[in-house]
């Protein structure tokens, strides 16, 4: 099999480059086809790799990169005063073809602009798409975009994140007809406003897209939809939403568990059952969001994440570039626009 390349960001994120060393070496045993670039201040990242015991390892290589995207930068000052951070050349590695995917947990709208400057959209798509998945009801992942890369988007731009979505969802999940809805206030044609309601008739009126209609927040995991599209205000809302109030959940079981002796066993039980549940949702199982759109892959991981985390994010990475998901999404884009002309 031939070897595949991955550069990845080591600067970015809350946690700096120990995190990502760290998955680093779980992700060489796991993908022992994978050559890793590993972009950011190459003595620091040298001692990190020598701590490892991967300096002289025969699948990395560093890539000295003098500047930093701090996750307060703005995209803009990003994009103008740090042309020589880690982030930047990780994607101009992309860009060059000398790596397939790109992965970094730094900042999303610096990752955003340098990303669209670096490897431009595909033709004919008018945004590139924050997307991740979702835990289904009953087993599975939906595909949610966009989670904040876009938070307004005009009605053509929707749609095509369906199309996008729906591409990602044949290749990825492997589902032959995937179910597409837009996420609205209500499941009512009347309701939502103009914009939604715009998107939604170009879905109705494409061939090559299973619209099936408004799909309401409380439906987000009840695997009613394998993509699920909104705005990026809506989409980031939404999952930090759901996050928060299973954080919230856990912390008032876990304090019952402490305060009322009497039925410390039966809460300590629900808790545990609960806590299953809620690993699907923790950024250790599903953290990777897919910056789709693009001509090159890149992956969003959390700003936080841990190194169980990162290395999912590389996983998401390794897959979306062995599809070659990009231009699957080309092809179907082509298509539809053909179909509106």
């Amino acid at each position: 099999m031939a070897t595949l390349t991955l550069a990845l960001d080591a600067m970015g994120g809350d946690n700096g480059p120990s995190i990502v060393i760290e998955a680093l070496k779980k992700a060489l045993t796991t993908h022992p086809t994978v050559h890793f670039i590993v972009v950011g201040d190459e003595a620091e990242i040298q001692s990190l790799l020598s701590s490892a015991q991967l300096s002289e390892h025969p699948r990395v290589t560093i890539a000295h990169a003098s500047q930093t995207v701090e996750m307060t930068d703005k995209p803009g000052y990003s994009l103008r005063a740090k042309p020589d951070s880690s982030m930047r050349v990780a994607l101009e590695l992309v860009a060059n073809e000398q790596a397939a995917a790109c992965v970094s947990a730094g900042n999303t709208g610096a990752l955003m602009t340098k990303a669209y400057f670096a490897l431009k959209t595909l033709p004919g798509v008018l945004r590139p798409a924050l997307m991740s998945a979702i835990p289904q009801h009953q087993g599975g992942s939906a595909f949610v975009l966009d989670l904040g890369a876009n938070p307004v988007c005009d009605s053509d731009t929707l749609f095509q994140f369906g199309v996008m979505g729906s591409v990602a969802a044949q290749e990825v999940l492997g589902i032959a007809k995937p179910r597409v809805a837009l996420l609205n206030i209500g499941e009512e044609d009347t309701k939502g406003n103009d914009v939604v309601k715009a998107a939604a008739a170009l879905f109705q009126q494409s061939s090559h897209i299973h619209y099936i209609g408004f799909l309401e927040g409380d439906d987000l995991f009840a695997g009613k939809a394998d993509v699920i599209v909104c705005d990026g205000f809506v989409g980031n809302v939404a999952l930090k939403s759901c996050e928060g109030l299973a954080d919230l959940l856990l912390s008032n079981i876990r304090a019952n568990i402490e305060a009322h002796w009497l039925t410390r066993w039966f809460v300590k039980l629900f808790y545990q059952r609960l806590q299953r549940s809620w690993d699907w949702l923790k950024p250790d199982h599903y953290n990777g969001a897919s910056l789709i759109g693009l001509r090159g892959v890149v992956i969003k991981s959390h700003g936080d994440a841990n190194a169980r985390a990162f290395e999912s994010a590389i996983a998401q990475a390794i897959e979306a570039a062995q599809r070659s998901l990009p231009n699957q999404i080309k092809d179907r884009v082509e298509q539809v626009l053909l179909e509106q002309e």
